[in-house]
């Protein structure tokens, strides 16, 4: 778990570890993923962003970093959620902070896009300036410092009946960007090459 890393000038990361995890789940299963997820923010021009922050009750230090980057930026935040699952603190969040919650692209700071992923139950952050990809389950790190597919078991909720066939197909799109970071939630985040990175799960 870490407490505030900045990865570029206005550009955070920090781990902690998620309460519902399981410590021992079944490999491939819904709940096959590490206990300890990742949260961004984001120094826009015109907003601190919060991307599927986790703030538990046990990472006060993480609470006091977001408190006096909050006080030193001195304008609004904003909070975005990347899929139904990610709610985590949120509300908790919003509240502490006045933030907004809406993905409405109107609502969105200044050097802000949203990449909605079809059939995926899915909307990515992507952050121009540092060419970082946040993505939510669908796009994980692996265990060699690259990147995988969520396992098939997470995406059987979907209407869309999508596989992991049709979703190699609905990520393809994403090779157009420009992708230098793809700051994973489950795993470890790559710093470079995230394009390649990318290019590689996809074939």
């Amino acid at each position: 778990m870490s407490g505030l890393l900045e990865l570029r000038a206005g550009l955070y990361r920090w781990t902690a570890t998620h309460p519902e995890a399981e410590l021992a789940p079944e490999p491939g299963s819904p709940a096959d993923w590490g206990p300890h997820v990742g949260s961004v923010a984001y120094v826009a021009p015109d907003a601190l962003v919060l991307v599927d922050p986790l703030v538990p009750a046990d990472r006060g230090h993480v609470r006091g970093e977001l408190d006096a980057l909050v006080r030193r930026q001195g304008q609004r935040v904003a909070i975005l959620t990347t899929l139904q699952f990610h709610f985590r603190s949120r509300e908790e969040l919003a509240a502490r902070y006045s933030a907004s919650t809406s993905r409405a692209k109107k609502t969105l700071p200044q050097g802000v896009e949203t990449v909605p992923i079809r059939g995926a139950g899915e909307t990515m952050v992507w952050l121009p300036e540092h060419g970082a990809l946040i993505p939510g389950d669908r796009l994980i790190g692996d265990e060699h410092g690259g990147l995988r597919l969520c396992p098939d078991s997470w995406l059987r909720y979907l209407s869309s009946g999508m596989g992991r066939p049709e979703l190699r197909e609905a990520l393809h799109p994403l090779l157009d960007l420009p992708i230098e970071m793809v700051l994973v939630s489950h795993g470890e985040p790559v710093l470079t090459e995230g394009r390649h990175a990318l290019a590689q799960v996809l074939g």
